[in-house]
Protein backbone atom coordinates (compact mmCIF):
# COMPACT_ATOMS: atom_id res chain seq x y z
CA UNK A 1 0.00 0.00 0.00
CA UNK A 2 2.70 2.66 1.16
CA UNK A 3 4.75 2.00 -2.46
CA UNK A 4 1.38 2.48 -4.09
CA UNK A 5 0.98 5.88 -2.46
CA UNK A 6 4.90 6.29 -3.04
CA UNK A 7 3.83 5.51 -7.07
CA UNK A 8 0.91 7.84 -6.73
CA UNK A 9 2.72 10.77 -5.32
CA UNK A 10 5.52 10.07 -8.11
CA UNK A 11 3.12 10.36 -11.19
CA UNK A 12 1.44 13.53 -10.11
CA UNK A 13 4.47 15.14 -9.58
CA UNK A 14 5.78 14.31 -12.73
CA UNK A 15 2.28 15.46 -14.36
CA UNK A 16 2.69 18.77 -12.36
CA UNK A 17 6.38 19.08 -14.13
CA UNK A 18 5.63 18.72 -17.38
CA UNK A 19 5.56 21.84 -19.12
CA UNK A 20 2.71 23.80 -20.86
CA UNK A 21 2.43 23.51 -24.59
CA UNK A 22 4.11 26.99 -25.07
CA UNK A 23 7.10 27.13 -27.53
CA UNK A 24 9.64 30.19 -27.31
CA UNK A 25 8.60 31.36 -30.65
CA UNK A 26 4.73 31.75 -29.54
CA UNK A 27 6.09 35.12 -27.78
CA UNK A 28 7.70 36.73 -30.31
CA UNK A 29 4.97 36.36 -32.99
CA UNK A 30 1.87 37.47 -31.34
CA UNK A 31 1.40 41.15 -31.97
CA UNK A 32 -0.83 43.76 -30.06
CA UNK A 33 -2.18 46.46 -33.31
CA UNK A 34 -5.03 48.32 -31.80
CA UNK A 35 -6.07 48.79 -28.31
CA UNK A 36 -9.13 51.02 -26.74
CA UNK A 37 -10.91 51.57 -23.92
CA UNK A 38 -14.02 52.08 -25.61
CA UNK A 39 -16.48 51.10 -28.21
CA UNK A 40 -16.66 47.39 -28.04
CA UNK A 41 -19.85 45.45 -27.13
CA UNK A 42 -21.02 44.31 -23.56
CA UNK A 43 -20.68 40.68 -24.49
CA UNK A 44 -17.29 38.99 -24.43
CA UNK A 45 -16.11 37.67 -27.93
CA UNK A 46 -13.83 37.83 -30.90
CA UNK A 47 -13.53 37.07 -34.50
CA UNK A 48 -11.10 36.32 -37.01
CA UNK A 49 -10.56 39.47 -39.25
CA UNK A 50 -9.88 38.64 -43.24
CA UNK A 51 -8.80 41.42 -45.15
CA UNK A 52 -7.13 44.62 -44.66
CA UNK A 53 -11.10 46.35 -45.45
CA UNK A 54 -12.40 44.35 -42.75
CA UNK A 55 -9.36 45.35 -40.44
CA UNK A 56 -9.62 49.07 -41.30
CA UNK A 57 -13.81 48.93 -40.49
CA UNK A 58 -13.36 47.30 -37.25
CA UNK A 59 -11.25 50.20 -36.06
CA UNK A 60 -13.15 52.90 -37.74
CA UNK A 61 -16.48 51.60 -36.42
CA UNK A 62 -15.46 51.82 -33.17
CA UNK A 63 -14.11 55.10 -32.70
CA UNK A 64 -17.76 56.44 -34.34
CA UNK A 65 -18.02 58.90 -36.30
CA UNK A 66 -15.78 61.95 -36.57
CA UNK A 67 -17.62 64.05 -39.40
CA UNK A 68 -19.83 63.38 -41.95
CA UNK A 69 -18.87 61.96 -44.92
CA UNK A 70 -14.78 62.33 -44.03
CA UNK A 71 -12.48 59.52 -42.85
CA UNK A 72 -11.54 60.39 -39.44
CA UNK A 73 -8.32 61.09 -38.44
CA UNK A 74 -7.10 57.26 -37.34
CA UNK A 75 -3.50 56.23 -37.63
CA UNK A 76 -4.48 52.57 -38.68
CA UNK A 77 -1.67 49.97 -38.10
CA UNK A 78 -0.77 47.52 -40.92
CA UNK A 79 -2.89 45.08 -41.47
CA UNK A 80 0.01 41.78 -40.82
CA UNK A 81 0.60 39.95 -43.50
CA UNK A 82 0.63 35.71 -43.13
CA UNK A 83 -1.04 35.94 -39.65
CA UNK A 84 -4.38 35.38 -38.42
CA UNK A 85 -5.75 38.60 -37.25
CA UNK A 86 -8.13 38.50 -34.18
CA UNK A 87 -10.46 41.27 -32.95
CA UNK A 88 -11.39 40.56 -29.21
CA UNK A 89 -13.85 42.84 -27.52
CA UNK A 90 -13.77 42.16 -23.82
CA UNK A 91 -17.22 42.93 -22.46
CA UNK A 92 -18.62 45.50 -20.36
CA UNK A 93 -17.24 46.95 -17.35
CA UNK A 94 -18.72 49.15 -14.40
CA UNK A 95 -15.21 50.58 -12.92
CA UNK A 96 -11.76 51.18 -13.56
CA UNK A 97 -9.28 50.92 -16.52
CA UNK A 98 -9.47 47.57 -18.64
CA UNK A 99 -7.31 48.37 -21.87
CA UNK A 100 -4.62 46.61 -22.47
CA UNK A 101 -1.51 47.55 -23.33
CA UNK A 102 0.83 44.49 -23.57
CA UNK A 103 0.49 40.81 -24.74
CA UNK A 104 2.66 38.51 -22.73
CA UNK A 105 2.63 35.24 -24.39
CA UNK A 106 -0.39 33.37 -26.40
CA UNK A 107 -0.92 29.66 -27.12
CA UNK A 108 -3.18 27.22 -27.93
CA UNK A 109 -4.61 24.19 -25.96
CA UNK A 110 -7.27 21.86 -26.65
CA UNK A 111 -8.59 24.10 -29.37
CA UNK A 112 -8.67 27.22 -27.31
CA UNK A 113 -6.00 30.41 -27.88
CA UNK A 114 -4.88 31.37 -24.74
CA UNK A 115 -3.47 35.23 -24.57
CA UNK A 116 -1.90 36.03 -21.33
CA UNK A 117 -1.93 40.06 -21.16
CA UNK A 118 -0.83 41.93 -17.62
CA UNK A 119 -2.98 42.13 -14.69
CA UNK A 120 -3.37 45.89 -14.31
CA UNK A 121 -4.60 47.76 -10.64
CA UNK A 122 -7.80 49.52 -12.08
CA UNK A 123 -8.00 52.15 -9.81
CA UNK A 124 -11.07 50.25 -7.56
CA UNK A 125 -14.24 52.49 -7.68
CA UNK A 126 -12.07 55.64 -7.84
CA UNK A 127 -12.89 55.51 -11.69
CA UNK A 128 -16.61 55.10 -12.07
CA UNK A 129 -17.35 54.92 -15.60
CA UNK A 130 -18.71 52.18 -17.88
CA UNK A 131 -16.18 50.65 -20.22
CA UNK A 132 -16.41 48.05 -23.40
CA UNK A 133 -12.87 47.81 -24.00
CA UNK A 134 -11.10 45.93 -26.81
CA UNK A 135 -8.13 44.92 -28.64
CA UNK A 136 -6.87 43.36 -32.12
CA UNK A 137 -3.74 41.68 -32.43
CA UNK A 138 -2.22 38.98 -34.81
CA UNK A 139 -1.34 35.46 -34.28
CA UNK A 140 0.53 33.22 -36.56
CA UNK A 141 -1.66 32.24 -39.32
CA UNK A 142 -1.00 28.22 -38.50
CA UNK A 143 -2.46 28.67 -35.02
CA UNK A 144 -5.80 26.49 -35.09
CA UNK A 145 -8.30 27.57 -32.40
CA UNK A 146 -12.40 28.09 -31.86
CA UNK A 147 -12.18 30.10 -28.87
CA UNK A 148 -10.13 32.88 -27.22
CA UNK A 149 -9.66 33.36 -23.56
CA UNK A 150 -8.11 36.06 -21.60
CA UNK A 151 -5.13 35.28 -18.47
CA UNK A 152 -4.66 37.77 -16.21
CA UNK A 153 -0.54 37.66 -15.08
CA UNK A 154 1.42 39.83 -12.88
Amino acid sequence: MKRLLILGIAILMSCTATPSQKSSDMQGNVELLVSESQGGTDQVGFKIIKNEQEFRNSIKGSFGLVELKKEPSVNYPKFPKNKKVIFYQMGSFRSGSHRVTSIKNVSVKNNILYVEIPAVESGGMEIQMLSNPWFIFAVPSDYQFTSVELKYSN
